[in-house]
This record gives C-alpha cells, sequence and structure tokens, in this order.
C-alpha cells in the first residue's frame, strides 16, 4: 500500500520534488497526492515533508529527516556479481557499474557513482538479490 498525503499539507511541493519515482503531483498551496500505481514506498516524501502530512502504509506519520543525516547505500565488492540489478531499481541515477580499471579487468561491481543524488530510498539494498548492499549514515 502507498505513502498517501494528509489534510494538512500546505502544498509546498517538498515531497514531489524529492520522490525518486515522480509519484507525486498537485499545485502550489494545494494538497498533493500520490500516485499509488507509481509510488515505490520509499518513504522520501515523508522524510522530505515540512509538516508531517505524509502517511505511511499503516497511517503514520512519516519522520522528516533532513538530507545529510539520510542513509547510503554502502556495497560489499566481495559479494557484488556486477548484476545491474540495484543501478536499473535506482530512480535517483546515483548507481553505476566501476569501469575497468586496467585492461582484462573483470573485477566491475556497483559503485555510488553519484552520492549527492542518492535519496535515501534503500530500494537498491531491497532489490540486491546477493545482499552485496547495506545502508548506512553518511560519512
Amino acid at each position: 500500500m502507498a505513502h498517501r498525503i494528509a489534510e494538512n499539507c500546505i502544498g509546498c511541493g517538498a515531497c514531489a520534488r524529492a520522490c525518486p519515482v515522480h509519484a507525486i503531483e498537485g499545485e502550489a498551496k494545494a494538497r498533493h497526492v500520490i500516485n499509488a500505481r507509481r509510488c515505490i514506498d520509499c518513504g522520501v516524501c515523508g522524510m522530505s515533508c515540512p509538516v508531517g502530512a505524509v502517511l505511511d502504509a499503516s497511517g503514520k506519520v512519516c519522520a522528516r529527516v533532513p538530507v545529510k543525516e539520510r542513509r547510503i547505500p554502502v556495497i560489499d565488492g566481495e559479494l557484488c556479481s556486477a548484476c545491474q540489478i540495484c543501478v536499473s531499481f535506482c530512480a535517483a541515477k546515483a548507481l553505476a557499474i566501476s569501469e575497468p580499471r586496467f585492461r582484462g579487468d573483470v573485477e566491475a561491481r556497483c559503485v555510488l557513482a553519484r552520492p549527492d543524488k542518492c535519496v535515501g530510498c534503500a530500494v537498491c539494498e531491497a532489490e540486491c538479490p546477493l545482499h552485496a548492499i547495506r545502508m548506512e549514515a553518511r560519512g
């Protein structure tokens, strides 16, 4: 079940700007709406809302978490097989597969190529079939 926006929404658009899959719509200064079919339940909208107007699937108000305090993915190079599943699921385009370091390099793996783009949604961690990604505090 998707997150939803409560009546106290002020229409500031912070949630819509933060949503990695563009599932939130609304006019300025009007209550916004989450498209349940597009929502991936990552919670980034709730972490971004300044007035606590985003409710999770159980109806609880999502806590605001500033971007600098959100967790980011850390990839275990020993476990990563460079399958690209995490890269394909990263709507923020923060992950990439490493370039070969030298001719014949077969040690490609996932890397957090653009940490500034990571919204902390943890979809990569959830989708990694080898459990090679864990979310940790920004360092």
